[in-house]
């Protein structure tokens, strides 16, 4: 069961934070959630999954900037969210999917006690042009069924930025039992 806009507005600062609000952007059944105005591209030309890639950043000016074809940018919403005893999950906007833009790539379903910024993974089928500000996304809240145990990785939680992949956090843990204290659910 997904909630209305008007029990996502009832629920806030009970089982749900979304902060700044602005009740201009809540939706019969979601809230749009805004692009920040910056951006990460990993600098490598093969991506390893065991150790950090290298990555740089670009700031979205007010005039746009144009991401291009065959190229992931990670960015991040400027909304911080916190959800309890719901499950929290984002799309893309289908005006924005109109434009060619994928919003994410698979991690669009969040867990149960996330709470930071949502990542994005934004990649274009063109050249498309983009805008800090704009309601990219739309974040809705399923009703659970079953004991709630919250999301408390040291990966991704609580996070105050864009996140790139840290699977190889998660990769070294494996391999040293020491670390695998340190991991629990993943989230996207």
């Amino acid at each position: 069961m997904i909630l209305t806009g008007n029990e996502i507005k009832a629920q806030l600062d009970k089982n749900i934070v979304i902060d700044p609000f602005d009740e201009s952007l809540l939706n019969p059944n979601s809230y749009n959630l805004r692009l920040h105005n910056e951006l990460l591209v990993y600098e490598e030309i093969v991506l390893d999954m065991r150790r950090p890639n290298r990555l740089r950043r670009y700031t979205i000016p007010d005039e746009g900037f144009v991401l291009n074809p065959n190229q992931l940018y990670l960015a991040r919403t400027m909304e911080r969210t916190e959800t309890h005893n719901l499950v929290p999950q984002i799309e893309g906007r289908s005006s924005i999917a109109r434009l060619g833009l994928f919003v994410h790539a698979t991690a669009g379903l969040g867990d149960i006690g996330f709470c930071g910024f949502w990542t994005l993974e934004l990649f274009a089928v063109q050249p498309v042009k983009i805008y800090p500000g704009i309601p990219v996304c739309q974040i809705f809240y399923h009703k659970i069924e079953g004991s709630v145990s919250e999301y408390r990785s040291d990966k991704y939680q609580n996070n105050n930025d864009i996140q790139p992949s840290l699977l190889y956090k998660e990769l070294a843990a494996r391999r040293d039992p020491q670390m695998r204290l340190s991991f629990g659910q993943e989230q996207g």
